[in-house]
C-alpha cells in the first residue's frame, strides 16, 4: 500500500529591484514582481489556521517589498541574485513554518514567467 504524503502549496508575491554586483562593477537596477511557491507538510494530524501561515510569511517578505534589495539586508553584504533570495527565503519560511509544527518541502522563486528558481528537499 502506498503512503499518503499531504502538502500544501501557497503563493505569494514581492515587488522588489535590484542590481547585480559583478566583479567588474554593478550591473542596471531594475524591478520584479516575484511569484514565490512553496510548499510544505504539517509535522502531525492537527489543523492549521491558514492565515497564520500567511502572516508569518507576510512578516519575511515585508521588508523586502517596494525595496531596492541591495539596500536591505542581508543583501547589503550578498549579492541579491534570484538564487540568493530563494536561499534566504527557504531559510527564513523553515524556521517560521518550524514554529507552527510544519515542514518546509520547496521553494520555488519567479523573478519573470520565465525564469524560475528552486530549492527542495529530498
Amino acid at each position: 500500500m502506498t503512503t499518503k504524503y499531504h502538502i500544501y502549496i501557497f503563493t505569494t508575491y514581492l515587488n522588489a529591484s535590484h542590481a547585480i554586483r559583478w566583479s567588474k562593477g554593478i550591473g542596471q537596477a531594475h524591478p520584479h514582481t516575484y511569484e514565490i511557491r512553496y510548499s510544505f507538510h504539517i509535522n502531525n494530524d492537527k489543523l492549521i489556521r491558514f492565515n497564520e501561515i500567511e502572516n508569518k510569511i507576510a512578516e519575511i517578505i515585508k521588508k523586502f517589498n517596494n525595496q531596492f534589495l541591495n539596500e536591505v539586508e542581508p543583501f547589503t553584504k550578498v549579492n541579491p541574485t534570484l538564487e540568493n533570495l530563494t536561499d534566504y527565503l527557504f531559510n527564513r519560511f523553515g524556521e517560521e513554518l518550524n514554529k507552527l509544527n510544519c515542514s518546509l518541502d520547496e521553494i520555488s522563486v519567479s523573478e519573470s514567467p520565465m525564469r524560475t528558481y528552486q530549492i527542495s528537499i529530498r
